[in-house]
Protein backbone atom coordinates (compact mmCIF):
# COMPACT_ATOMS: atom_id res chain seq x y z
CA UNK A 1 0.00 0.00 0.00
CA UNK A 2 1.07 3.44 -0.60
CA UNK A 3 1.90 5.53 2.21
CA UNK A 4 1.98 8.96 2.63
CA UNK A 5 5.07 9.64 3.31
CA UNK A 6 5.85 8.21 -0.35
CA UNK A 7 6.04 10.35 -3.86
CA UNK A 8 2.10 10.42 -3.57
CA UNK A 9 1.54 11.02 0.14
CA UNK A 10 1.61 15.15 -0.44
CA UNK A 11 -1.06 15.05 -2.68
CA UNK A 12 -2.93 12.36 -0.88
CA UNK A 13 -2.53 14.66 1.80
CA UNK A 14 -3.57 17.76 0.48
CA UNK A 15 -6.86 15.81 -0.99
CA UNK A 16 -7.85 14.53 2.42
CA UNK A 17 -7.26 17.95 3.76
CA UNK A 18 -9.45 19.63 1.75
CA UNK A 19 -12.02 17.07 2.48
CA UNK A 20 -11.53 17.53 6.41
CA UNK A 21 -12.28 21.20 5.19
CA UNK A 22 -14.79 20.84 3.10
CA UNK A 23 -16.72 18.76 5.61
CA UNK A 24 -16.31 21.08 8.75
CA UNK A 25 -17.53 24.12 6.50
CA UNK A 26 -20.54 22.38 5.76
CA UNK A 27 -21.00 20.78 9.44
CA UNK A 28 -20.49 24.82 10.54
CA UNK A 29 -22.87 26.25 7.86
CA UNK A 30 -25.52 23.45 9.10
CA UNK A 31 -25.84 25.42 12.51
CA UNK A 32 -26.70 29.43 11.09
CA UNK A 33 -26.35 30.78 14.47
CA UNK A 34 -22.56 30.06 14.56
CA UNK A 35 -21.96 31.53 11.11
CA UNK A 36 -24.31 34.77 12.22
CA UNK A 37 -23.25 35.47 15.39
CA UNK A 38 -19.10 35.15 13.97
CA UNK A 39 -20.44 37.99 11.39
CA UNK A 40 -22.59 39.86 13.24
CA UNK A 41 -21.41 41.07 16.94
CA UNK A 42 -17.93 42.28 16.01
CA UNK A 43 -19.95 44.65 13.24
CA UNK A 44 -22.25 45.34 16.14
CA UNK A 45 -19.87 46.73 18.66
CA UNK A 46 -18.16 48.88 15.52
CA UNK A 47 -22.03 50.21 15.43
CA UNK A 48 -22.88 50.59 18.99
CA UNK A 49 -19.45 52.04 20.47
CA UNK A 50 -17.72 53.39 17.41
CA UNK A 51 -20.25 55.01 15.53
CA UNK A 52 -21.98 57.26 17.81
CA UNK A 53 -18.45 58.80 18.77
CA UNK A 54 -18.21 61.34 16.02
CA UNK A 55 -15.22 63.05 16.86
CA UNK A 56 -13.41 58.98 16.47
CA UNK A 57 -15.83 57.60 13.40
CA UNK A 58 -15.06 61.08 11.99
CA UNK A 59 -11.18 60.72 12.42
CA UNK A 60 -8.98 58.54 9.44
CA UNK A 61 -6.56 57.62 12.11
CA UNK A 62 -9.36 57.15 14.56
CA UNK A 63 -11.50 55.25 13.33
CA UNK A 64 -8.95 53.28 11.01
CA UNK A 65 -7.25 51.92 14.72
CA UNK A 66 -10.86 51.02 16.09
CA UNK A 67 -11.81 48.50 12.88
CA UNK A 68 -8.34 47.43 13.01
CA UNK A 69 -9.09 46.92 16.79
CA UNK A 70 -12.45 45.15 16.33
CA UNK A 71 -10.78 42.92 13.29
CA UNK A 72 -8.71 41.17 15.79
CA UNK A 73 -10.89 40.89 18.21
CA UNK A 74 -13.36 39.09 15.54
CA UNK A 75 -10.44 36.96 15.00
CA UNK A 76 -9.32 35.95 18.08
CA UNK A 77 -13.13 35.35 18.66
CA UNK A 78 -13.30 32.70 15.77
CA UNK A 79 -10.09 30.98 16.95
CA UNK A 80 -10.84 30.69 20.68
CA UNK A 81 -13.88 29.25 19.96
CA UNK A 82 -13.45 27.93 16.72
CA UNK A 83 -10.08 25.37 17.77
CA UNK A 84 -11.31 25.74 21.62
CA UNK A 85 -14.95 24.81 22.32
CA UNK A 86 -15.12 22.93 18.24
CA UNK A 87 -12.11 20.51 19.13
CA UNK A 88 -13.50 20.21 22.66
CA UNK A 89 -16.89 19.12 20.98
CA UNK A 90 -15.64 17.15 18.61
CA UNK A 91 -13.56 14.84 20.96
CA UNK A 92 -16.89 13.95 22.66
CA UNK A 93 -18.59 12.60 19.72
CA UNK A 94 -17.74 8.52 18.98
CA UNK A 95 -16.88 9.72 15.40
CA UNK A 96 -13.74 11.93 16.27
CA UNK A 97 -12.07 8.78 18.18
CA UNK A 98 -12.45 6.71 14.82
CA UNK A 99 -11.02 9.03 12.65
CA UNK A 100 -7.75 9.81 14.67
CA UNK A 101 -7.11 5.80 14.30
CA UNK A 102 -7.75 6.33 10.47
CA UNK A 103 -4.20 5.52 8.73
CA UNK A 104 -4.19 9.39 7.11
CA UNK A 105 -2.67 10.38 10.89
CA UNK A 106 -4.07 13.43 12.64
CA UNK A 107 -1.93 16.35 9.86
CA UNK A 108 -5.33 16.26 7.40
CA UNK A 109 -7.88 16.54 10.46
CA UNK A 110 -5.94 19.38 11.64
CA UNK A 111 -5.04 20.98 8.64
CA UNK A 112 -9.23 21.53 7.51
CA UNK A 113 -9.72 22.64 11.39
CA UNK A 114 -6.95 25.25 10.30
CA UNK A 115 -8.48 26.28 6.77
CA UNK A 116 -12.45 26.09 8.45
CA UNK A 117 -11.05 28.65 11.25
CA UNK A 118 -8.91 30.86 8.44
CA UNK A 119 -12.37 30.78 5.98
CA UNK A 120 -14.60 32.00 8.69
CA UNK A 121 -12.28 34.72 10.24
CA UNK A 122 -11.93 36.10 6.91
CA UNK A 123 -15.32 36.40 6.25
CA UNK A 124 -16.04 37.70 9.75
CA UNK A 125 -14.16 41.01 8.73
CA UNK A 126 -16.31 41.77 5.22
CA UNK A 127 -19.15 43.04 7.72
CA UNK A 128 -16.67 44.89 10.01
CA UNK A 129 -14.53 46.37 7.35
CA UNK A 130 -17.78 47.21 5.29
CA UNK A 131 -19.26 49.66 8.06
CA UNK A 132 -16.13 50.77 8.50
CA UNK A 133 -15.60 51.83 4.74
CA UNK A 134 -19.08 53.38 4.88
CA UNK A 135 -20.44 54.95 7.52
CA UNK A 136 -16.41 56.41 9.18
CA UNK A 137 -13.74 58.31 7.85
CA UNK A 138 -11.44 54.91 7.94
CA UNK A 139 -8.74 55.24 5.84
CA UNK A 140 -6.33 52.70 4.10
CA UNK A 141 -3.86 52.30 1.15
CA UNK A 142 -4.72 48.79 -0.41
CA UNK A 143 -1.00 47.69 0.41
CA UNK A 144 -1.44 48.13 3.98
CA UNK A 145 -5.49 46.71 4.25
CA UNK A 146 -3.62 43.71 2.67
CA UNK A 147 -0.42 43.63 5.03
CA UNK A 148 -3.32 44.59 7.75
CA UNK A 149 -4.86 41.34 6.72
CA UNK A 150 -2.16 39.11 6.84
CA UNK A 151 -1.46 40.73 10.34
CA UNK A 152 -4.35 40.15 12.10
CA UNK A 153 -3.87 36.48 10.99
CA UNK A 154 -0.54 36.34 12.19
CA UNK A 155 -1.82 38.41 15.52
CA UNK A 156 -4.25 35.67 16.31
CA UNK A 157 -1.83 32.65 16.04
CA UNK A 158 -1.49 32.99 20.11
CA UNK A 159 -5.29 32.99 20.77
CA UNK A 160 -5.07 29.53 17.69
CA UNK A 161 -2.57 27.31 19.89
CA UNK A 162 -4.59 28.45 23.01
CA UNK A 163 -7.84 27.25 21.51
CA UNK A 164 -6.54 24.24 20.51
CA UNK A 165 -4.85 24.03 24.02
CA UNK A 166 -8.32 24.52 25.53
CA UNK A 167 -10.02 21.88 23.41
CA UNK A 168 -7.12 18.89 23.89
CA UNK A 169 -7.19 19.72 27.17
CA UNK A 170 -10.73 20.25 28.45
CA UNK A 171 -14.34 18.47 27.85
CA UNK A 172 -16.85 20.39 26.49
CA UNK A 173 -18.51 21.51 29.10
CA UNK A 174 -15.28 22.98 30.68
CA UNK A 175 -14.20 24.82 27.25
CA UNK A 176 -17.24 26.71 26.61
CA UNK A 177 -17.12 28.70 29.35
CA UNK A 178 -13.45 28.98 29.79
CA UNK A 179 -13.26 30.37 26.04
CA UNK A 180 -15.87 33.15 26.94
CA UNK A 181 -13.73 34.09 30.14
CA UNK A 182 -10.54 33.95 28.00
CA UNK A 183 -11.96 35.71 25.36
CA UNK A 184 -13.43 38.98 26.95
CA UNK A 185 -10.90 39.77 29.56
CA UNK A 186 -7.76 39.17 27.43
CA UNK A 187 -10.04 41.44 24.64
CA UNK A 188 -10.53 44.21 26.93
CA UNK A 189 -6.68 43.77 28.62
CA UNK A 190 -5.02 44.39 25.20
CA UNK A 191 -7.02 47.55 24.27
CA UNK A 192 -9.51 45.77 21.72
CA UNK A 193 -12.08 47.64 23.09
CA UNK A 194 -10.80 50.72 24.49
CA UNK A 195 -7.68 52.10 22.98
CA UNK A 196 -4.59 52.28 25.67
CA UNK A 197 -4.56 55.47 25.69
CA UNK A 198 -7.41 56.05 27.88
CA UNK A 199 -6.10 53.04 30.43
CA UNK A 200 -4.54 53.94 33.62
CA UNK A 201 -0.44 53.87 33.88
CA UNK A 202 -0.71 50.37 35.72
CA UNK A 203 -3.38 48.96 33.35
CA UNK A 204 -1.62 50.43 30.66
CA UNK A 205 1.66 48.70 31.84
CA UNK A 206 -0.54 45.49 32.47
CA UNK A 207 -1.53 45.28 29.65
CA UNK A 208 1.59 45.52 27.42
CA UNK A 209 1.82 41.83 28.94
CA UNK A 210 -0.58 40.45 27.19
CA UNK A 211 -1.23 38.91 23.64
CA UNK A 212 -3.90 40.48 22.43
CA UNK A 213 -2.30 43.77 23.69
CA UNK A 214 0.70 42.68 21.54
CA UNK A 215 -1.36 41.59 18.53
CA UNK A 216 -3.10 44.73 18.72
CA UNK A 217 -0.26 47.61 19.13
CA UNK A 218 1.35 45.66 15.95
CA UNK A 219 -1.71 45.60 13.69
CA UNK A 220 -2.39 49.31 14.57
CA UNK A 221 1.41 49.85 13.26
CA UNK A 222 0.79 48.07 10.04
CA UNK A 223 -3.17 49.69 9.30
CA UNK A 224 -2.36 53.27 10.50
CA UNK A 225 2.25 53.93 11.00
CA UNK A 226 2.41 53.97 14.45
CA UNK A 227 1.80 52.27 17.87
CA UNK A 228 4.38 49.65 17.85
CA UNK A 229 7.61 48.75 19.72
CA UNK A 230 10.22 46.04 19.79
CA UNK A 231 8.60 44.38 23.04
CA UNK A 232 5.29 44.26 21.42
CA UNK A 233 7.16 42.00 18.90
CA UNK A 234 8.98 40.01 21.61
CA UNK A 235 5.47 39.75 23.32
CA UNK A 236 3.68 38.51 20.49
CA UNK A 237 6.42 35.74 19.48
CA UNK A 238 7.18 34.74 23.09
CA UNK A 239 3.24 34.22 23.82
CA UNK A 240 2.81 32.31 20.08
CA UNK A 241 6.02 30.07 20.95
CA UNK A 242 4.40 29.45 24.79
CA UNK A 243 0.86 28.84 23.79
CA UNK A 244 2.23 26.24 20.94
CA UNK A 245 3.93 24.13 23.21
CA UNK A 246 1.05 24.20 25.54
CA UNK A 247 -1.63 23.01 22.41
CA UNK A 248 1.67 20.02 21.42
CA UNK A 249 1.43 19.07 25.28
CA UNK A 250 -2.14 18.94 25.47
CA UNK A 251 -2.66 17.28 22.05
CA UNK A 252 0.37 14.15 23.67
CA UNK A 253 -1.44 14.04 26.61
CA UNK A 254 -5.11 13.78 25.22
CA UNK A 255 -3.88 10.76 22.38
CA UNK A 256 -1.68 8.86 25.07
CA UNK A 257 -4.96 9.27 27.46
CA UNK A 258 -7.53 7.94 24.52
CA UNK A 259 -5.54 5.69 22.42
CA UNK A 260 -2.92 4.22 24.52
Amino acid sequence: MTTLTSTAGPARLARLTLLHTRYQLLETVRVPIAVIGNLVFPALALAFFVLPQRAVAADPVAATQAVSQLALFAVISTCIFTYGVGVAEDRAQPFDSYVRTLPGGPVPRLGGRLLTGGVFSLVSLLPLVAIGALFTSASISPVRLVAGVVMVLLGALPFLFGGLAIGYALTFKAALPVAQVVLFPMAFLGGLFLPPQMFPGWLDTLSGFVPTRAARDVLVHVTTGSGATVFDVVMLVAWTVVLAALAVTAYRRDEGRRFH
